[in-house]
């Protein structure tokens, strides 16, 4: 067994080829060419404790245990801690052990950015990050690939983050106000723990890609917003399963009026369909993404030797 620390998977983990396994992850969930069932978790007065298991054929078999306590950003501890179990699929042997923070962090804004490859406007060039947490410095390592943005736009309600965000890519600018943010931006990205919307339907300009990550404790993005665009899921799950499993912005919904992002790619139903359509990514995290992710860390760490073996 090898195990993996935080600093290994930093080291280990190169964002390009992640995107790539991420499009292959959502492939193959939609192509019936993976298994994951519906997180579960399990709750404490502060937070909540998730399990998420992913199988993605040849790509990964995995268990990811993750922390998620919104509450830590005020004493200076990660809101999302976990740690990620990776299996041989062919005989169940456990093949590493590895921590899941930065993987949990990078995965979450790759799955953004993928939806952002397969549905954003191919002439889109100003970015909005609304958040500036570990998923704002995540979203902007990872959304910016797949677009050749001239304009980053950050917004947070700490000042002083999105200030520290903006610093790291000349071509963001710090914007005052989510409305002030979102007005003109061709691709806005929410990742807040936000516990009602951020935004609100008017403020976004007709051709729109809307990605959402946030929302665990409560809805992200207005209703209108989500009534009105055209909705892409990882899973249609999103909708059928209660939090945390199921986003708060799709309950009630009828599944069969969201897409998911892997048919898309299968080009087994239509992504985005006119220059003016406002589409919306609705992410609530699937086993499949960890699976992927986890699978090549471990073999970029087998290649390069890295790690500490432990006897099983």
């Amino acid at each position: 067994m090898l195990v993996l620390s935080k600093r290994d998977v930093e080291g280990l983990l190169s964002v390009p080829a992640m995107l790539d396994a991420l499009e292959a992850g959502f492939l193959a969930y939609s192509t019936g060419q993976a298994s994951v069932p519906p997180r579960t978790a399990a709750r404490a007065p502060a937070g909540l404790l998730g399990a998420m298991p992913g199988w993605v054929a040849d790509r990964g078999f995995a268990l990811k245990a993750v922390s998620v306590f919104p509450g830590n950003n005020e004493v200076g501890l990660p809101t999302h801690q976990g740690v990620i179990t990776l299996f041989h699929e062919r005989d169940g042997s456990l093949l590493s052990v590895m921590d899941g923070e930065h993987i949990t962090a990078m995965r979450t804004g790759g799955g953004a950015a993928v939806s952002t490859r397969v549905l954003a406007r191919p002439d889109a060039r100003t970015l909005a990050i609304l958040g500036a947490g570990v998923q704002g410095y995540s979203h902007l390592a990872t959304v910016p690939l797949v677009r050749d943005f001239t304009t980053i736009r950050i917004c947070s309600r700490d000042a002083g983050r999105a200030a520290a965000l903006a610093a790291t890519d000349p071509r963001c600018v710090v914007v005052p106000g989510f409305e002030a943010a979102i007005r003109g931006a061709d691709v806005v990205c929410c990742c807040t723990d936000a516990r009602e919307p951020i935004t609100r339907y008017e403020w976004i300009d007709s051709g729109t890609h809307v990605t959402s990550v946030g929302g665990t404790f409560g809805p992200e993005v207005d209703a209108e917003t989500m009534r009105l665009g055209s909705v892409f899921v990882e899973w249609k799950g999103a909708a059928a399963s209660a939090p945390p499993a199921g986003a708060h912005e799709l309950q009630g919904r009828d599944p069969a009026t969201i897409t998911e992002i892997g048919a898309v790619i299968a080009g087994t139903a239509p992504g985005r369909q006119r220059a003016d359509e406002i589409t919306v990514y609705k992410s609530t995290g699937s086993g499949f993404e960890d699976a992927v992710v986890a699978r090549i860390v471990y073999d970029a760490a087998v290649a390069a030797r890295v790690g500490t073996e432990v006897a099983v």
